[in-house]
Parts: C-alpha cells; sequence; structure tokens
C-alpha cells in the first residue's frame, strides 16, 4: 500500500455483545414482516430483497451475520467498507454494497471491492468509476441517488433531472444500471414518508418509458429498519435494514447520513 493509498482513521465501530441466534431471530422476524408487507399488497415476498446495513459494526459482528446466512452486507463509509472487505476476504463470497455518497477521489477503492454502489448522482462519479473499473477489467451494479425529500442537506438528484442523468450512463460500458435509490424524509408522520416512495414509483414508471438501451430503472432501493413496509406498499424491491437486525448504533446517524434523524 502507498501513502497515497493509506487509509484515513475511521470512527470507532461498534463492538457489543451481538450473537449469532440474535442476529438469525432478527433476519428471521425481518422477513416475516416483509412477507407480510408483500401479502398485503399482493406483491411476491422473492421480489423484495433484504440488504442488512453493517455500519459501524465490527468483524466479529459481520462474522456472526455470515454465519447467520448474510451474503450481502451494506456499507456508507467508503474507507469502512474497504477495510471490512480486506479483513473478510476470506470470506470470498460475501458481497458488498456501497450506499453512501461517494467522492471521485475514493471511486478507485469503490471499483476494487465493492460488488454494487448505491449512491450514483453526478457523472464526475460516473467516470472515475467507469474509468477504474475498466483498468480492473471489472463491472459494477450502480442505483442513481434521487432525492425524492426536496431536502437540501441530503444528496440524490431532484426528481425532474433524472431522465437526463441517465440518458448520460450508457457512456459507461462498466457500469450496470439497476434502478433507483433514495432517503425519504426522517418523520414520524407516515404519510410524509409515503410520499417519498410514491414519488419514487411515479418516477420509475415515467423513466421505464424513457430509459436508453442498457440501462434498467426496474429496481427500487428505499426504506430502512423505520419504514420498510410502507417503501414494499409503494413498490420498493430493495429495503436496507441496520439496526432492526443488528441493533442500535453508538454512532449518530447524521455521521453517515447527512441531516438525518435516524436511518437503516
Amino acid at each position: 500500500m502507498t501513502t497515497s493509498d493509506t487509509l484515513p482513521a475511521t470512527a470507532a465501530v461498534d463492538t457489543q455483545p451481538v450473537t449469532q441466534q440474535a442476529i438469525e431471530a432478527n433476519l428471521r422476524a425481518i422477513r416475516a414482516r416483509i412477507d407480510q408487507a408483500c401479502r398485503q399488497t399482493g406483491r411476491e415476498p422473492a421480489d423484495v430483497r433484504l440488504l442488512p446495513v453493517s455500519k459501524t459494526k465490527g468483524n466479529d459482528i459481520l462474522r456472526l451475520a455470515y454465519a447467520a446466512g448474510c451474503r450481502e452486507l451494506g456499507e456508507n463509509k467508503v474507507q469502512e467498507a474497504r477495510r471490512k472487505a480486506e479483513d473478510l476476504a476470506d470470506l470470498t463470497d460475501l458481497r458488498w454494497s456501497v450506499i453512501g455518497h461517494l467522492q471521485t477521489n475514493k471511486a478507485k477503492y469503490v471499483a476494487r471491492f465493492a460488488h454494487e454502489f448505491q449512491a450514483l448522482d453526478n457523472l464526475r462519479v460516473a467516470e472515475a468509476l467507469d474509468r477504474r473499473l475498466q483498468m480492473a477489467g471489472r463491472a459494477l451494479d450502480v442505483f442513481v441517488q434521487i432525492n425524492s425529500s426536496g431536502e437540501a442537506q441530503k444528496f440524490g438528484l431532484p426528481p425532474e433531472d433524472a431522465a437526463a442523468f441517465i440518458h448520460q450512463l450508457p457512456q459507461f460500458s462498466a457500469l450496470r444500471v439497476r434502478g433507483l435509490m433514495t432517503l425519504a424524509i426522517f418523520s414520524a408522520q407516515t404519510e410524509r414518508v409515503r410520499e417519498c416512495f410514491v414519488r419514487m414509483r411515479n418516477l420509475r414508471e415515467q423513466l421505464r418509458q424513457e430509459a436508453p438501451a442498457g440501462v434498467s430503472v426496474e429496481q427500487l432501493s428505499m426504506g430502512m429498519s423505520g419504514d420498510f413496509e410502507t417503501a414494499i406498499a409503494e413498490g420498493a424491491t430493495v429495503v436496507r435494514v441496520g439496526q432492526a437486525i443488528f441493533g442500535p448504533r453508538n454512532l449518530p446517524d447524521s455521521h453517515y447520513w447527512p441531516g438525518s434523524a435516524g436511518s437503516g
């Protein structure tokens, strides 16, 4: 590792006691809730993918999650995700999804270890990722991040800019566009949260008619521990669940999601 590749210090990870049995029980409970939410809206549970979010959790807990059946994990911070991917490289079938904002100078890391990137919202990052992936002979599944709540502090494209953006993406052949991702507004009012999910569902319908060849918008990544059932009712195909699986975190969510009051 060269000096320029040295990782900056990351926040301390959460190593509070967690057992494999507890993770297994939580996974069963979440999947049962997913099944019920799907049945209530006439959907097939198999059409909703559960992405466990392991940010702040130590390697020992991640190994327990693997033993409990997790074969993919979502991380927000690139440095933290990269370190974990290196430390757990012996788990060869474990896939890593980067779900947080990415700076162009970190694209080289994501191109090396990630299997999925869910926060694409500008062409500079698309170009940097594509260039690094081409060099590595790899491809990457990506989701376009949409700011469905309209909050200024959040990353993501305004919905009205999505069509123009996705029309630029076929030039990046190493990026496999799979769908859209959003963070709904953090609110105790379910209807305010639902509005964000409805906006995403409608946007997907619009983009289905406008997407260029090679670009898919079928997947909708939306919904976390506190709102994934509402997201499923409005068409989510990926739900990102952390605390309901792994328990509360030591760090505030604002460390990972700008302007957030809760996540995962």
